[in-house]
């Protein structure tokens, strides 16, 4: 590993970080990095864990000390999508690496879209809404929000704040502070099966969450501020490229 490479390696990780923390989507940064750095794409996938559970770990403490904090709930939905993510998890680590970068970069193509349009803004409640049907039908959602989460991470974060807003109606630093949690609980499950499986390279997963620790600690108190509208359009750029070249990666 050269000094470039770790630069690199920090870099995206602190970038991805923030990113997490404010909108979500840091993953489709740091796997394409990862696997352009050389790593098989199971084992690019396996040491993202790594990064992410600490990014997570980092981003709960950073909206803990600004007092945003939903409990119980916040646990149900990550015990939910832990049972999905495990399934999620042994699908992506018996899954052909061509096939899934190419999943990758339409994942990623998808992900610009919903950046552009917004599409699901049209569903988004304009209250808060904690009836037990509407906890229920997100607890229930997360279950398939794992199964994605724990196959490819990459722009889960998306989809957990459609889920969010539509089901209950969080504004966006609330449904941010159950989206660390969620995803680090989840991630727990599935980095250990990538373990078990011998899919993570430690040496690029711990330069990679050094960078991710810093980030998510900056992005979770930045958000409570400033909201999503700088990091976006910057987001959006990098996945663009990204995919591009994830597609015809070889």
């Amino acid at each position: 590993m050269s000094t470039t490479d770790i630069i690199i390696i920090l870099a995206s990780g602190l970038f991805a970080g923030i990113v997490n923390s404010i909108a979500g989507g840091g993953s489709l940064l740091t796997l394409p990095v990862l696997i352009f750095l050389g790593l098989p794409p199971s084992i690019a996938n396996g040491t993202n864990r790594l990064s992410i559970l600490f990014g997570n770990l980092s981003a709960i403490s950073g909206y803990r000390s600004k007092g945003i904090f939903v409990f119980p709930y916040g646990l149900w939905l990550g015990i939910s999508a832990t049972v999905g993510a495990i399934l999620g998890a042994k699908i992506s680590i018996d899954i052909k690496g061509e096939l899934f970068n190419h999943i990758l970069a339409v994942v990623m193509v998808l992900v610009a879209i919903n950046i552009v349009f917004n599409p699901f803004k049209k569903f988004v409640s304009e209250h808060e809404n904690m009836t037990r049907k509407n906890q229920w039908i997100g607890i229930l959602s997360f279950f398939f929000v794992g199964i994605y989460g724990g196959f490819i991470q990459a722009g889960v974060g998306f989809i957990i704040i459609a889920v969010l807003t539509a089901v209950n109606g969080f504004d966006l630093v609330k449904t941010n502070s159950i989206k660390v949690l969620v995803v680090f609980i989840y991630t727990v499950a599935a980095f250990s099966l990538f373990v078990i499986e011998g899919r993570v390279d430690w040496k690029y997963g711990f330069i990679l969450a050094t960078g991710n620790i810093l980030g998510s600690w900056i992005g979770s108190r930045w958000s409570v501020g400033k909201g999503d509208k700088i990091i976006k359009p910057i987001l959006l750029v990098m996945v663009v490229v990204m995919a591009v070249k994830l597609w015809f990666f070889k």
